[in-house]
């Protein structure tokens, strides 16, 4: 970008006066949709929109379609962290004065023809999916000409824009501080989620490999699904075959639900948490604040990712660069301590 372009220029290229520019790209007043597309279309050809985004003073986006299945949409408790960052994406568009178009899933899975068959009716800037990294999917809509960019998930192939949570680094935090307790045998509770989901197992097992241990096939529970429900039953069929849980002295849950059926579990056993074994979860939603004992977690930034996916799709929109590789962004978790996790009994 030339430093001498400026707002005059922009106005002489769109053929709009200078106080319309102005208005234009600082939202200080309603201009028609044909004058403002004129307006920031110039801005963007010469470079003049990417110097306005670095402070932050203009949304480049006026209309994104928001995929989703049924299944993250339903509003419940077992449902807080796709709620939290649906709200912290609706958040930020609200802020930005940018149109949500949603498009929610009948089935279980995001019907790519479907999406782009809406996008293209809906005239939308930029598509964001949540949840939904199906290679298949990321294959389909990989071509459009439409930005994407998947929120809360990953796409290998780097065919697309993708942001989620530090799922790997996050859960190996989590388990390198049990095992700084001295917790040699921790259980993994898992399910056969996406690809974050086993990324969580990933850093369990580079936590213990760190350590000079070997992450142990047996110590590997798979539960039939994330809700708590779930997690209790996993872990009362586990009791039933073995009262001492395989000589567990701690369990880190892939997610807060199992968690929370974890000490529904306990407590309905008689088996403390911590005394008698410890539990992590990963997520930090606000149920576990409120847990007997309150839950110990990993803290997944969920209400900034919408926030985040919004931010790469401007930046694409920006660069109006066919040959801009894809990015995936990730944001760093921390470690939560309550009161689920204390050093083993000696």
């Amino acid at each position: 970008m030339k430093a001498k372009i400026g707002l005059k220029d922009i106005a002489r290229d769109a053929n709009v006066s200078l106080s319309t520019a102005s208005h234009v790209l600082n939202g200080t007043a309603p201009i028609s949709v044909e004058v403002r597309d004129r307006v920031l279309s110039s801005a963007q050809r010469l470079g003049y929109l990417e110097k306005r985004r670095s402070r932050a003073t203009i949304a480049t986006l006026r209309t994104i379609l928001l995929a989703v299945t049924a299944e993250a949409a339903a509003h419940s408790d077992i449902n807080l962290v796709s709620w939290t960052m649906l709200n912290g994406l609706r958040q930020e568009c609200e802020r930005l004065s940018i149109r949500i178009v949603p498009f929610v899933s009948a089935g279980s899975r995001i019907d790519a023809g479907e999406v782009r068959r809406m996008a293209q009716a809906e005239n939308v800037d930029g598509i964001v999916v949540l949840n939904d990294d199906r290679p298949e999917l990321i294959r389909a809509l990989a071509g459009g000409r439409t930005p994407l960019v998947i929120l809360n998930g990953e796409d290998p192939s780097m065919l697309v824009d993708t942001v989620t949570g530090e799922n790997r680094f996050g859960a190996r935090q989590g388990t390198e501080h049990l095992l700084s307790l001295g917790h040699r045998r921790i259980l993994h509770l898992t399910w056969k989620g996406r690809t974050t989901i086993r990324r969580r197992y990933d850093g369990y097992a580079d936590a213990h490999l760190a350590a000079g241990l070997a992450p142990l096939p047996e110590m590997i529970v798979e539960a039939e699904g994330y809700e708590p429900a779930q997690g209790e039953q996993a872990v009362r069929q586990l009791i039933a075959e073995d009262r001492t849980l395989r000589g567990a002295t701690a369990i880190f849950c892939a997610a807060d639900n199992l968690a929370l059926g974890c000490l529904r579990a306990f407590a309905a056993l008689g088996i403390r948490a911590p005394e008698d074994i410890s539990v992590l979860g990963f997520d930090d939603i606000v149920p576990g604040e409120f847990s007997m004992p309150p839950l110990s977690t990993v803290q997944l930034p969920t209400d900034r990712l919408g926030a985040a996916a919004i931010g790469l799709l401007e930046q694409r929109l920006l660069a109006n660069d066919p040959l801009r590789p894809a990015y995936r962004l990730e944001l760093g978790c921390k470690l939560v301590l309550r009161g689920s996790v204390a050093p083993p009994r000696k």
